[in-house]
């Protein structure tokens, strides 16, 4: 096929250009799909273990239901192990914390909180903190229940962390702090929280007036 001279001279300026610049797009291009084939089988994978995650998690609940101690916190320990990267993870430590402290196992349950605490995104972690120093509050151990809630927490735990530092204040008869604690839980309260607040302030009547 005759090409006119003006094609022939822009045929030659597109060989030229991707003589220049055609094997840098090549690298571009490949770098591209690899970097969507990547993202694609992190997807999946993402999929495959919350799917996998999912069904030792309804084994943890189960058992639960059971009141199966030793069967929680082995399926707990065994989701925690292969997937506690996954939501499920904090979940069944909590599920699990709940089930061996109601036990009496004590030890368990302190282990499968600390679990969470360390590994639970958001929440998960919060609720751990919160429920873990319940549980050194039961063995007098007050003052590392303190150090656990010493920092402030999101929004959303305030009330929680100041009911919790309110009863390890109580305890060690530290009655001025304890109720300054309590004060601070019924403040930042959601308005619709009744039961709670209504906890919280026999908490704060019992300690008597300053």
């Amino acid at each position: 096929m005759a090409y006119d001279l003006e094609e022939q001279e822009q045929l030659e300026n597109l060989k030229a250009w991707w003589r220049q610049y055609g094997n840098a797009l090549t690298w571009v291009l490949i770098a591209g799909l690899l970097a969507f084939a990547a993202w694609s089988g992190w997807k999946y994978w993402e999929r495959k273990q919350a799917s996998e995650a999912a069904v030792l998690y309804e084994q943890v609940l189960k058992a639960a239901e059971g009141r199966d101690a030793d069967r929680v916190k082995r399926a707990a320990t065994d989701l925690e192990e292969k997937f506690g990267k996954t939501a499920y993870g904090p979940m069944s430590a909590l599920t699990a914390a709940k089930v061996l402290y109601d036990a009496g196992d004590l030890a368990s349950a302190k282990a499968q909180l600390q679990w969470a605490v360390e590994h639970g995104d958001g929440e998960y972690s919060h609720i751990a903190r919160v429920r873990l120093a319940g549980v050194l509050l039961d063995e007098k151990a007050y003052d590392q229940g303190l150090a656990l809630l010493k920092d402030e927490p999101p929004a959303p735990f305030v009330a929680l962390y100041a009911d919790r530092r309110g009863d390890l204040l109580a305890a060690q008869d530290k009655r001025d702090d304890a109720r300054a604690a309590y004060r601070k839980a019924l403040d930042k309260l959601s308005a619709g929280d009744m039961s709670m607040r209504q906890i919280i302030q026999f908490k704060l009547d019992a300690l008597g007036t300053a």
